[in-house]
């Protein structure tokens, strides 16, 4: 026998000796058997499989099933004897079970979070004892005791967040996560491993219902099940409370804000109170600074943050690495909505058109065709910039008044310089790039740029239009020569043969 089939056969035995066991349950030390194979760590992911196959037999049929009737204890009976170690062992294998998400491979642990999930779903349609008139049963410790192991502190837990979320569309599943969380969150600064899990846990919980409204843990209608989303949204406020008092690295930090500005920051109660961290994170640099200048937006347009300094900032970021990061298109996207307005200085915004101009000159081609662009837009909206297009005399870097190295865009003296960086670029080696450079010497349009046609594209795709623009379509006739090689059809072979 290969290497390769002894698993597949030991899989077989294995699901020969569950069903065995299913077939002649009182015989204990079948069951007893498959928990040593796997306490022996040998073929666990064929000895979760067999596992999961017992334990969800058993609970659909009710074998471990114990009426409980108030005030009166339960009979000590060999049945019920039975039924009490086949439920110590449930427990005991569960545990075992948790205990695998955080050994092995990364696909053993997901199928350890796998049966962990199915045998809390089949104990939730079929309680391991009666509820009264309860009709949906979610076993509460279990679920958080997964949720223990997906928030680990010692390693990163990406590939088992990203399995829990087939389980984040049943409704039953996300409100208890959301319960079970506030409990779950360290108080104290926890580590890197763990504020990372968390957030990418946190990245995947949404507030409110699914729209399908499905129910893992019950086998009849879902619609008996309330999902209250003020609890979820009073959950939400309290662990983030926590999450902004730990200290965080530049990788957490990063995803916190990415966490923030995709679920949180509309369902905060006091979003007011993230303005520190929001301007201090401004400072950073790079991506963090990217992401905080969204969340400096939104808190400006929608709870009326007055920050006077913010072009400042925003100006201080176009610099020529931000070329080099894959959140480029956002802080293009964001600098528009920014200057958007009309009333803004004319210096002001000059300052921004001349500093991208004079990024224009090292950027990549497709980003110079963005920024042409953008700097259209910027004229259209401030008629005074054409003053910037009729400055010919000012058409070298000897001899431009504009100050490159002033962080404050009012005093970098933009206003009186032009825009030469663009004419040059007029005889870029790309074509695309040298038509959209020639937008200064035309009458502008009656209607600005769209930027999301452009934002996000890349080298190749422009690469591609251009070898698509001047390609020619090449026939090629694949047929075996005969003669002079005159191909088939050809009229000469009708008045000579060769």
């Amino acid at each position: 026998m290969s290497q390769a089939e002894k698993p597949m056969k030991i899989s077989k035995q294995l699901r020969l000796q569950g069903q065995e066991f299913l077939l002649y349950r009182k015989n204990s030390e079948i069951l007893l058997g498959i928990i040593q194979h796997f306490d022996c760590g040998a073929d666990q992911h064929s000895c979760l499989l067999t596992l999961e196959m017992i334990f969800c037999t058993l609970l659909k049929d009710r074998n471990m099933y114990v009426e409980v009737i108030p005030l009166k204890p339960v009979e000590k009976t060999a049945e019920n004897q039975y039924k009490e170690w086949l439920r110590n062992t449930y427990e005991q294998c569960f545990t075992k079970i948790l205990h695998a998400m955080e050994i092995g491979s990364p696909k053993l642990q997901m199928q350890g979070l796998s049966t962990a999930m199915n045998l809390l779903a089949y104990e939730g349609k079929y309680p391991l004892e009666g509820k009264g008139s309860l009709e949906s049963y979610v076993p509460i410790a279990k679920l958080k005791y997964i949720l223990m192991k997906i928030l680990s502190t010692k390693q990163n837990n990406g590939h088992l967040i990203n399995k829990y979320t087939e389980y984040l569309i049943f409704d039953d599943i996300l409100f208890f996560t959301w319960k079970i969380l506030p409990s779950l969150t360290a108080k104290s600064n926890p580590n890197e491993a763990y504020i990372m899990n968390y957030l990418l846990l946190l990245e995947k919980l949404q507030v409110h219902q699914n729209a399908d409204k499905k129910i893992l843990c019950s086998e009849g209608n879902a619609s008996f099940f309330t999902f209250d989303e003020s609890i979820t949204v009073k959950c939400l406020n309290k662990v983030w409370h926590c999450v902004m008092h730990w200290e965080h690295t530049p990788q957490t930090q990063k995803q916190l804000l990415i966490v923030l500005l995709e679920r949180v920051l509309t369902h905060l109660d006091k979003p007011l109170l993230l303005t520190d961290f929001l301007m201090d994170s401004l400072d950073v640099g790079g991506p963090i600074s990217l992401l905080a200048l969204q969340g400096i937006f939104t808190m400006i347009q929608v709870h009326n943050l007055d920050y006077p300094n913010i072009f400042t900032k925003l100006y201080s970021m176009f610099e020529p690495e931000i070329f080099h990061t894959k959140y480029k298109a956002r802080l293009f996207y964001l600098s528009d909505l920014f200057l958007s307005s009309t009333h803004l200085p004319e210096n002001l915004v000059a300052a921004f058109a001349k500093r991208m101009a004079r990024l224009a000159l090292i950027a990549p081609s497709e980003d110079i065709i963005i920024i042409c662009n953008f700097i259209g837009n910027l004229i259209l909206r401030h008629p005074g910039l054409k003053c910037l297009l009729n400055n010919a005399e000012k058409g070298t870097n000897n001899t431009d008044p504009y100050i490159m190295e002033e962080r404050d865009p009012v005093k970098s003296n933009a206003i009186n310089s032009s825009l030469w960086e663009i004419k040059s670029l007029q005889n870029h080696v790309q074509p695309s790039v040298s038509t959209a450079a020639k937008f200064i010497n035309t009458p502008l349009p009656s209607v600005e740029w769209d930027l999301s046609t452009v934002l996000d594209k890349t080298g190749d795709d422009v690469f591609d239009k251009e070898v698509k623009k001047f390609s020619k379509l090449i026939v090629l006739q694949f047929e075996k020569p005969n003669g002079a090689c005159i191909g088939k059809g050809e009229r000469l072979l009708q008045f000579w043969d060769l």
